[in-house]
This record gives structure tokens, C-alpha cells and sequence, in this order.
């Protein structure tokens, strides 16, 4: 489904997003677009797999991966016909901060369609053998990724990132955490996550205001209204300049490196940005692709990104290479980040990035889903919408005095946390 954020005589995206309240006292954003007849819905919910119970990680993850296995009096099986017989996709899953439902729906399918996704955040039935099926889902993907060099590096990565903190667990446990959840556990989570008080909801489509308050009352209104949460301590990267491998016998090292970010709501966030776009954001443009695989022949790819979540900000990048060459490699890397800290991007470079980066942002509004989504997340980082129309001239603020000021913040202070899997030669 394809429709657009911006009209043609205003140039505003903000002015097409109406926030609509039902009766009840649910908020929504709202894009009307009748170009197809589809609605697309994007919730979330906070409080992800950072509330897992101690000791059975993946609680959160398993929850969320169970909402649409059969609810109200349809075991999964059955809904998953209803689902079918309609045309109606609805999906579920949690990363570290949120428990995120997506759904698409014919318009006249409409009715059916928040019916069945009312059913599955609110009566989930949770039957045993979904129970078991979803935990034997997840258990064959962390036995994968027990083999897979980029996920073995990244979670090498976090767990020293983030040490006794749950950003340092994976989002799906581990096969002895998965093992020690039960059923009443995954009761609990839901109870305690999927609430009114915690949700955020956008909704993009053929469907008007006056609609949409009549349906967030019936899909979501029998939610209990508040969440509850436990607190989440923020975190700090700790003591940069470590070097962890993991030894593989395999032919390539897979190498993670990152130190502390900065805070999505930080006023030197956009520079930031900007910054990461030079150095290894910008794919082609960018110093590290320049650097690692055009003149030397290093890899075959290299990227550098910003993460925020709700209590941590990271940088983090990362590259695969030859073991004989890992040191090489590494060294390249962080001798591009030194040369930033100390000179700063040139003039051009700056340019090229701030060019590319409000002129790619239409990109992330080409689909209802892609909108939906979009607007979801400024939702839950806490952002209002006229932030759809500032984003761009923020970006072209940047100028080299913040570009230097941010990389001498971000780099100029502590050394690269790296993790290594593979049997690199020259890196201990």
C-alpha cells in the first residue's frame, strides 16, 4: 500500500497526522489516505524484554510471540483461519524496550480485523502447546545463532557492554532461560506490559477520525490501564579500549566495536547523526568504506550506527574480515575514528551527508507501514509530531564546529569496546 506523509500545498508532514482520542481516553495518530482501500495499525506497548523476570530470559519475547497463537475461544489453529480467510495480517514482537503488533487489513474487512486483533492483545489464551511450540520456535533460532559468527559477536558485544544489566541478555534468552519459563510467567508478563497506560498506536489508511475513536475503544479498551513496570537502571559503556575474542575455527573474524552514544532527545543528537553518516552510516560515501574495502581491499562491508533505547545510547559498528588481516582492519577503523576526533569532517563531507539524509527521509514514508510505524516510534521515544517537519531543517543546521564538538564527545574520551569472534591474528 503506497501513500504519502506530505501534501503537495502545505510540504507538511505533521499537518496530514491527526491525533485522535477515543470516549475512552485512547490516543492515536491518524493519517487518512484513501488511495487503496487498506488500514494499517502499528502499536507498541512499553516495557520489552528488559522486564524479564531473573533468570528466564526470553519470558517477554515468548509472550509476545504467543498473542496471536489462538485467543477467545479460537485456539491457533483457528485464528490463524479467521486471519486467513480475510486477508487480515497480524503479527507480534518484543525488542528490549517495547512489545511492538502490527496489523493490515482490507477496509471492508475492517470489523474482523480489529476484532481479532482486540481478541489477541486482550484474551490470549496461552494454551500449552502454543507454549511449547513458540519455546521450541525460539530455542531452534538461538541454536542457529549459537553458530552464526554476526550473532555470536553481537552478543558478545552487549553482554560486556552491559554487564548485570538487562540490556546485556539477549531478547530471546538463552536455551536454559527459555527452559525455567512457564506458563504462569508468560501470564504475568502479559498482564503486566500490555496495558492502556503503556500503549501507543498509529494508524495509517482508509478510515476517518470518527471511526477510528469507535474502534480504539473496541480493540484496546478492556486493557487494565496502567502497566506494571519494574525500574530499569540507565547504563553507561564502561571501560573502553577492551579487546574480547571469542574463538571460532573459522576462516573469517567477525569484529563489533562501539562506545556510548548519545541520548535520542540530546540536543547534539543530529550531529550525531550526521557524524555517523560520514564515518560508516553513509554505505558508499562513508570513511570507513573508503577506507576498509576501496583502498584496501579489507571487507566487504563495514557500517557504523547511533542506537538509543530507553536507558542507553550507543555507537557501534562492525565488519568481517580475514583472520590474518583482523588487526589490519581494526586498525584502519580506529585510526578513522582518530582522525575525526581530532580534525573533523571537511567541508564536503558534511555536505554530502546533510544532502543525503533530509533527502532519503521521504523514503522512510513510502508505505502505510513504513508511516505507521515511524509514527509509533516518536510516539514511544516520547516526541511530538511537529518533530516530522523539523527533522529536516535540524539536519541542515549541523554545522563543522558541531560535527568536531560531537566526535570529540563521542570518541575523544575512551577507547573502542571490540569483540572478536573467529581466530584473529594480531588481536588478544
Amino acid at each position: 500500500m503506497t501513500t504519502t506523509l506530505a501534501t503537495p500545498t502545505t510540504g507538511s508532514r505533521a499537518e496530514t497526522v491527526q491525533i485522535v482520542r477515543s470516549a475512552g481516553g485512547i490516543t492515536a495518530w491518524l493519517v487518512e489516505d484513501y488511495a487503496v482501500p487498506l488500514v494499517a495499525f502499528d502499536i507498541a506497548f512499553h516495557g520489552g524484554a528488559a522486564q524479564d523476570p531473573a533468570g528466564k530470559q526470553g519470558t517477554v519475547a515468548l509472550m509476545a510471540g504467543l498473542l496471536d497463537e489462538g485467543a477467545g475461544t479460537m485456539d491457533a489453529d483457528a485464528y490463524h483461519r479467521a486471519l486467513d480467510d480475510k486477508a487480515i495480517e497480524i503479527s507480534f514482537s518484543a525488542d528490549r524496550d517495547l512489545v511492538t503488533g502490527r496489523a493490515k487489513t482490507l477496509s471492508r474487512n475492517l470489523d474482523a480485523a480489529v476484532e481479532l486483533l482486540r481478541l489477541a492483545v486482550c484474551e490470549p489464551r496461552f494454551d500449552a502447546s502454543a507454549v511449547e511450540r513458540v519455546r521450541q520456535q525460539l530455542s531452534a533460532s538461538i541454536r542457529r545463532e549459537a553458530k552464526d559468527p554476526d550473532a555470536l559477536a553481537s552478543r558478545a558485544w552487549r553482554e560486556a557492554a552491559f554487564p548485570n544489566h538487562p540490556y546485556g541478555h539477549p531478547v530471546r534468552g538463552t536455551l536454559e532461560s527459555l527452559a525455567a519459563i512457564t506458563r504462569d510467567d508468560v501470564v504475568e508478563a502479559h498482564t503486566a506490559l500490555v496495558t492502556r497506560g503503556s500503549l501507543k498506536i498509529a494508524v495509517v489508511g482508509a478510515i476517518d477520525a470518527d471511526t477510528l475513536r469507535a474502534t480504539l475503544d473496541r480493540a484496546f479498551g478492556a486493557l487494565p490501564a496502567a502497566p506494571r513496570l519494574r525500574p530499569i537502571a540507565d547504563v553507561m559503556i564502561g571501560r573502553g579500549g577492551r579487546r574480547e575474542v571469542i574463538d571460532l575455527d573459522i576462516p573469517q573474524a567477525t569484529l563489533r566495536f562501539g562506545t556510548n552514544g548519545i541520548p535520542r532527545l540530546d540536543d547534539d543528537h543530529m550531529a550525531g547523526v550526521v557524524l555517523n553518516h560520514i564515518l560508516g552510516g553513509g554505505v558508499f560515501s562513508a570513511r570507513l568504506f573508503r577506507e576498509v574495502r576501496e583502498k584496501r581491499g579489507l571487507a566487504y562491508s563495514v557500517y557504523s550506527q547511533l542506537a538509543t533505547f530507553d536507558h542507553a545510547s550507543i555507537f557501534s559498528g562492525g565488519t568481517s574480515t580475514k583472520n590474518e588481516r583482523a588487526a589490519e582492519s581494526l586498525s584502519v577503523i580506529e585510526d578513522e575514528i582518530r582522525k575525526l576526533t581530532e580534525d573533523g569532517p571537511t567541508a564536503d563531507e558534511l555536505d554530502k551527508a546533510k544532502k543525503y539524509l533530509t533527502g532519503s527521509y521521504a523514503l522512510r514514508f513510502d508505505s502505510s507501514l513504513k508511516i505507521a510505524s515511524q509514527l509509533v516510534h516518536l510516539q514511544a521515544e516520547g516526541i511530538e509530531v511537529g518533530y516530522l517537519d523539523q527533522r529536516n531543517p535540524l539536519i541542515e543546521a549541523v554545522t563543522l564546529e558541531d560535527t568536531h564538538r560531537v566526535a570529540r564527545r563521542l570518541f575523544g574520551d575512551a577507547g573502542l569496546l571490540v569483540t572478536v569472534v573467529g581466530r584473529p591474528v594480531g588481536i588478544v
